[in-house]
């Protein structure tokens, strides 16, 4: 499995294409403006075929061309029941954008939950449920390559805002102990904005949330 990090959208949101080129199936995790257009090339060069389409959550920048792409290569989508509002009503986040972002509307075919576990690109992946910066913020985690993709949970040395509706510091915080930092240390994080880290660099350094 090769992975992929494409910085895209109005405010540079991580998005990850994992590739299996013996499979020829790919996936993406998160969808900011402009990724298609990103992801095309590398879908053609290593001959894969876009079969999922996984949200971290539902803030306008992660789900910006979503359904676009969604729409583009059949590829079937996944997210947290508790940002369905976000996803199917996106307008609910026109006071946090510009008039020139322009949102549709995105069907989720699979919704996650806590502990569910699920099998992609021949391997398993478990979810974990990390709310805080968004209701419906998921970790979706990869335990043989040691890697957690926590959306805008935990950031390198930092956290997710929580001055957002449905937020709350103290949820945020409880979240990351018992959902991220529970990960072994070594387990790389990838989070929706800036550069990856590691569960136990967090844990010993980062000013916010130690473990």
């Amino acid at each position: 499995m090769k992975l992929h990090v494409l910085p895209a959208g109005p405010i540079e949101t991580n998005a990850f294409l994992l590739t299996d080129a013996a499979r020829g199936e790919a996936i993406l995790i998160d969808a900011p403006g402009g990724i298609g257009e990103l992801i095309e090339p590398i879908l053609a060069e290593e001959k894969c075929r876009l079969v999922e389409l996984w949200l971290t959550h539902g803030h306008w920048d992660h789900t910006q061309d979503a359904a676009k792409v969604a729409r583009a290569t059949g590829a079937k989508t996944r997210g947290h029941l508790a940002d369905k509002g976000f996803f199917e009503t996106p307008q609910i986040m026109s006071a946090f954008l510009s008039s020139r972002i322009k949102l549709e509307p995105l069907l989720i075919d699979h919704w996650v939950a806590q502990g569910d576990r699920f099998s992609a690109l021949g391997r398993t992946i478990e979810v974990r449920h990390v709310p805080g910066h968004c209701p419906g913020n998921v970790l979706f985690y990869f335990a043989n390559e040691g890697a957690a993709f926590v959306g805008d949970a935990l950031f390198a040395g930092s956290i997710g805002r929580t001055d957002f509706p449905g937020c709350g510091l103290d949820i945020l915080l409880k979240s990351i102990r018992e959902q991220i930092y529970t990960l072994p240390d070594a387990t790389a994080v990838y989070p929706g904005h800036g550069p990856a880290t590691t569960v136990g660099t967090e844990k010993r350094s980062n000013p916010h949330v130690r473990g």
